[in-house]
């Protein structure tokens, strides 16, 4: 027998588009008392009879059922001082299930978040006296914003590390707000950087993939501490390739992922 989807218990407050591809959406969950750790994630959903965009691929679900409930997990954005409104950053993928029913709801539309966050993407585990550095590409950029948010005038590390990646400088999200928490917090440093500067001819910033800047000759004097195992945590959140091929090499130089029972300094959502 199959269970009754699940009723929907938020409301969408606002949504800001970035780009045609690129949005962030606030979310005002019915409970009063929604909690969660900066840098955890929880699941939104809709339910299969909801529109999509003109613009997306053709629904090879054909006549499903209606009220499945489509779920996906999504990191919280928000500052966990702010509880009453979360916030999503969310790319369309047009041949998805989900997103393209996202993108067609406008303020004041309800859809379902998971009851409770999850993930253990956060600073928990984190000694106060090490250094952080956060590298992330696309939407992954999602629960460092909150943790940034949480502990804007208190970040819990020495010197902390923002590797901000995408394609163009359009797809930049949170840009202006990073920039400005850089100039306020003399221990953070912020790197945005675009993959194809050919094709973005008035970005004057950084340009590369996120790994280049990573390996960098001068790493510790553009950051203000050195990549070393022990003395720093490396959080890795975006694209698959990324995750795969940093991961890998940061293993090699003696960092160790940390996992359940184990305390490391390498740190992957691999959610995505």
């Amino acid at each position: 027998m199959n269970r009754p989807a699940p009723d929907y218990n938020a409301t969408l407050i606002e949504r800001h588009d970035i780009t045609p591809r690129l949005a962030v959406f606030r979310v005002r969950p019915d409970a009063e008392d929604y909690s969660f750790v900066a840098g955890q994630y929880t699941v939104v959903g809709l339910k299969r009879g909801e529109a999509r965009i003109a613009e997306a691929d053709p629904d090879e679900a054909g006549d499903a059922d209606a009220d499945k409930l489509i779920r996906r997990p999504y990191s919280i954005c928000s500052s966990v001082h702010q509880p009453e409104a979360l916030e999503f950053y969310i790319s369309l993928l047009s041949g998805g299930e989900l997103t393209p029913r996202l993108f067609n709801l406008q303020a004041g539309a309800r859809l379902f978040v998971g009851p409770q966050a999850r993930g253990t993407l956060t600073l928990e585990r984190v000694p106060a006296d090490s250094n952080v550095l956060l590298v992330a590409t696309g939407t992954g950029l999602g629960p460092y914003v909150s943790m940034l948010r949480s502990h804007a005038r208190a970040f819990p590390a020495q010197q902390v590390a923002v590797i901000q990646g995408a394609s163009y400088s359009r797809d930049l999200g949170y840009l202006n707000e990073l920039t400005h928490y850089a100039s306020e917090l003399p221990n953070l440093h912020y790197l945005p950087t675009v993959s194809r500067p050919d094709e973005d001819p008035t970005w004057q910033g950084a340009s590369g993939r996120v790994q280049h800047w990573i390996w960098s000759a001068d790493f510790t004097t553009r950051f203000g501490f050195p990549l070393q195992p022990g003395r720093t945590h490396v959080f890795l959140c975006g694209n698959p390739g990324m995750i795969l091929e940093t991961q890998e090499l940061l293993l090699e130089r003696g960092f160790t992922l940390d996992a359940r029972g184990v305390e490391g300094d390498l740190h992957v959502e691999k959610y995505w």
